[in-house]
């Protein structure tokens, strides 16, 4: 590295040069852009382009030496000197940190005059999400609020996106007040700074909320044959379904009728419909927010058209009384 005093004397000259240099920037130098681009990770050149006769040449970064002619100053073994001759002395900078970014300097003196040129190294960074929501689980009603943080040069933009909708929020944090049924799905956080390809996230949102029956009606069916009565049921959690019957007994298996659970619904399958199977059926579907009940009528063909409309009112709403018992005893029980 050379003894200390020869190293002062050349910092001395450099600062010397870059003095007087302000007043000749550019004079019979090839030029260096003003700015030099990369990202972080990768390697760059530095190249600087000097005249046959030249005494002293140096690279520096801001204040620090980092070469005088083809000895090396700086301790950065990134750093590297690529190309020293008569017409090039270049710099070369692997694995670039972001720590790297800022003015860099070329001088050099030829013909008893100072050249000197600057560059100035910015280091990009492609924009990536380094903290999330978790995927959430909440009641219907409540409020859910999402976050997303990312880091990149230049600062990144962050966007939420409904997926099931297609609507965009702008920003780092998502709020959803009193969240509705409808709006559980994947939220996608996505941020952008125009380096890389854009870094993209989901967090599901799970919303809960009590059964509701969507689908149930009274079913004919022949003696002897099979029948099927079916309760439809929306609700998350999945709820869980019961069976009873006009007397408010619960309905059981047996060789002729079979209770089937599914995710959403339940099905009564009638095997060989008799006699004591006809009459008011009534589903009662729960979870730990709620319960919802609907009642139906397995029937003879033609039975409800011979009793006439009031006899089918009577029978309805008699029905509706043995279910007025039966929920108050299924309260009870909830």
């Amino acid at each position: 590295m050379g003894c200390p005093l020869l190293r002062n004397t050349l910092a001395g000259l450099i600062l010397v040069l870059l003095s007087k240099g302000s007043d000749v920037l550019g004079a019979e130098f090839g030029h260096l852009p003003d700015n030099i681009t990369v990202l972080e990770g990768e390697s760059v050149t530095l190249r600087c382009r000097i005249d046959e006769e030249v005494t002293h040449k140096a690279w520096l970064n801001r204040s620090n030496i980092l070469f005088t002619g083809t000895d090396k100053w700086s301790l950065d073994k990134r750093v590297t000197l690529v190309n020293t001759s008569n017409r090039e002395f270049s710099i070369l900078i692997d694995k670039v940190q972001v720590t790297d970014e800022g003015p860099y300097t070329c001088t050099f003196q030829a013909n008893n005059k100072p050249r000197i040129t600057h560059v100035y190294l910015i280091v990009q960074v492609p924009a990536r999400i380094v903290n999330i929501s978790k995927s959430v689980s909440v009641n219907e009603g409540e409020n859910v609020n999402l976050y997303c943080l990312a880091v990149g040069r230049p600062e990144p933009t962050v966007t939420w996106k409904d997926q099931k909708y297609g609507l965009v929020s702008e920003g780092e944090f998502l709020d959803i007040t009193e969240i509705k049924r409808q709006q559980a799905e994947d939220y996608e956080c996505i941020t952008h700074n125009g380096v890389a390809p854009p870094d993209q996230q989901k967090v599901r949102v799970t919303v809960n909320y009590p059964p509701m029956i969507t689908d149930m009606k009274n079913m004919p069916a022949n003696l002897g044959k099979t029948a099927i009565l079916r309760c439809d049921a929306m609700a998350v959690p999945p709820a869980t379904f019961e069976w009873y019957r006009d007397d408010h007994r619960p309905v059981e298996n047996d060789n002729t009728l079979r209770i089937k659970n599914e995710k959403t619904r339940s099905l009564l399958l009638f095997t060989n419909v008799t006699e004591k199977h006809f009459g008011n059926y009534t589903c009662f579907a729960s979870n730990r927010l709620g319960s919802s009940n609907a009642s139906m009528l397995l029937f003879r063909p033609g039975a409800l058209q011979g009793r006439g409309a009031a006899g089918l009112h009577a029978g309805m709403s008699a029905g509706l009384c043995v279910w007025v018992s039966l929920s108050a005893v299924l309260l009870v029980k909830v």
